[in-house]
């Protein structure tokens, strides 16, 4: 599980400026290349400083994700943006298979050094190296707004599940409530710099993790992303008060749907559907 407080903080003295100017501002249209440099630079280090940042939160998170794929002994599962291996260490000792993905060469070194026992992958989760319909669960934590096209890593991630197979991702969100928003943001600007100071002294660390998480869409647009790649069961729920969201979902098991959803995904996309900007109405039930 690679979090953007343990990406983008611990280790950021050793950036080259020129790495530092060309993703600092998080547009979601970074070039991966560019995102892999920074993650190659920060591997090393980066575990340092997360568990200070998130309050000890980040040890919470991991476990809800690994409920809420309920693995079996024997189950594969992908974990994308895997980093160096945190997760997928949390997700083996459920005794599934894990493959473990990331972009980022520096963090795949550092995870097969961690972890011998399990397998890394250099991959792109907008084209994931591997057979259609050949995971029973994906996962993906703290990655996705990272990822230059999101919604095409989402349309991946669904075509490597097996029929009847569950994704979970877990992200960054927006707190509903005012007091909990604004204590987060308070957080965010005057807190975590002065935590990140003991191991990074480059404001534009900090910039850079503000900036992604505050552009990044809310909780109801990604479970649109999820039900417009043909996932359905989409639901989701609040973690730390929606510091944090937990978004599951289900590949439909009948064949007739996913032929429907094939040729529904096959037809080029209108300029009114083919992305999402604004929350929509969303139909999951009520999140705790």
């Amino acid at each position: 599980m690679r979090t953007c407080l343990e990406r983008n903080t611990p280790g950021f003295s050793s950036l080259s400026p020129s790495t530092l100017d060309t993703v600092t501002t998080a547009d979601l249209s970074k070039k991966p290349d560019e995102v892999a440099g920074m993650f190659d630079e920060v591997a090393k280090g980066y575990d340092r400083t997360n568990a200070l940042l998130s309050g000890g939160n980040s040890v919470l998170w991991r476990m809800a994700t690994v409920k809420a794929l309920d693995l079996k002994p024997g189950e594969r599962v992908l974990d994308v943006a895997a980093g160096t291996g945190t997760s997928s260490k949390a997700l083996q000792k459920t005794g599934a298979t894990v493959v473990a993905l990331d972009f980022s060469p520096g963090m795949v070194a550092e995870g097969r050094k961690r972890h011998p026992d399990i397998e890394f992958v250099e991959g792109d989760a907008e084209a994931l190296p591997f057979p259609s319909a050949s995971f029973d669960a994906v996962t993906i934590s703290f990655g996705l707004r990272n990822v230059n096209q999101p919604q095409v890593a989402i349309g991946e991630m669904y075509r490597v599940l097996k029929p009847g197979g569950r994704i979970v991702i877990c992200e960054f969100s927006h707190p509903a409530a005012p007091i909990v928003r604004a204590g987060y943001q308070g957080y965010m600007k005057y807190v975590m710099p002065a935590v990140t100071a003991l191991s990074s002294s480059h404001k534009d660390a900090y910039r850079y993790l503000m900036d992604s998480i505050n552009e990044w869409p809310e909780q109801r647009v990604l479970s649109q992303w999820l039900r417009a790649a043909g996932f359905t069961r989409v639901a989701y729920r609040n973690l730390t008060g929606g510091i944090v969201a937990l978004h599951r979902a289900r590949s439909p098991e009948d064949s007739k749907v996913r032929e429907s959803i094939g040729k529904r995904r096959s037809r080029p996309a209108s300029p009114s559907t083919s992305s999402v900007s604004v929350p929509i109405q969303d139909t999951s039930p009520p999140t705790s």
